[in-house]
């Protein structure tokens, strides 16, 4: 397959923008990047290869600043990352099995759930059940393999917590690059991986890398308070453009 033949001009340099803009989103909130990027790459790819060109594009940005990833990394993230391992592969097949239409919805009531669940009033560091923390694993490794999305669930589940800015962004991202990892796994093991997707990641990763480092600048400059506000924008614009598309 020529992955470069759905490309004109235009959609190559769209491709580049959203490359950029969305990995500066991740910089500046830690997350955010597959929810803007994986619809425009779909413009011109099949929903199955923007999801796991996304995955691509996650890990090896993550793997860039791994060492950071794990010394701020809270502990939890390495439960949650456990049980995306296990989950992924579901998401993957249900997404190979079901219509675009069925996945619009699904994936725009969750955007939404996330969205709600951040407008609640801050937890204290300590108030995370063990349930809780597995019902955001299993959801957000439904979703990664479903939609290349893993930060729904994830998100409210850290930021919405009274926690240090660096742990809440280092524990995302963290399980982020690893839900990224399963994706491509399940997708080699199903055989819905073209590795050809690889150097396409690859062309677009400078773009990635140049976005993440000036949100990571900006995100270092603001308070916190702007910091969860840009949070809750994402989230919201994300709801809102997934429920255009799943009811409009």
């Amino acid at each position: 397959m020529d992955l470069l033949a759905g490309y004109g001009t235009a959609a190559i340099v769209a491709a580049l923008v959203a490359a950029f803009g969305s990995a500066f989103v991740r910089g500046l909130t830690g997350f955010g990047m597959a929810i803007l990027i994986v619809p425009i790459l779909a413009l011109a790819l099949t929903p199955v290869d923007a999801v796991l060109l996304t995955n691509f594009l996650s890990v090896f940005i993550g793997l860039s600043e791994i060492r950071r990833l794990l010394r701020d990394a809270e502990r939890s993230a390495w439960a949650i990352i456990g049980l995306v391992a296990l989950t992924t592969p579901v998401g993957l097949f249900l997404l190979g099995a079901t219509t675009p239409d069925i996945a619009r919805v699904v994936i725009a009531f969750i955007a939404l759930s996330a969205f709600v669940a951040i407008l609640l009033p801050r937890r204290g560091a300590l108030e995370h059940h063990p349930a809780t923390t597995g019902g955001v694993g299993i959801l957000s490794g439904l979703m990664t393999g479903y939609a290349g999305m893993p930060g729904p669930p994830v998100v409210p589940y850290y930021v919405g917590r009274d926690i240090p800015r660096a742990v809440a962004k280092a524990s995302m991202l963290l399980i982020f690059t690893c839900a990224s990892s399963a994706g491509l796994v399940s997708g080699a093991a199903l055989g819905m991986l073209d590795w050809a997707l690889a150097l396409l990641a690859a062309l677009l990763f400078p773009a990635v890398l140049a976005g993440n480092w000036l949100g990571n600048r900006v995100s270092g400059r603001i308070e916190d308070r702007t910091w969860r506000i840009c949070v809750g924008a994402v989230l919201g614009g994300a709801a809102l453009a997934a429920l255009w598309k799943a009811f409009g």
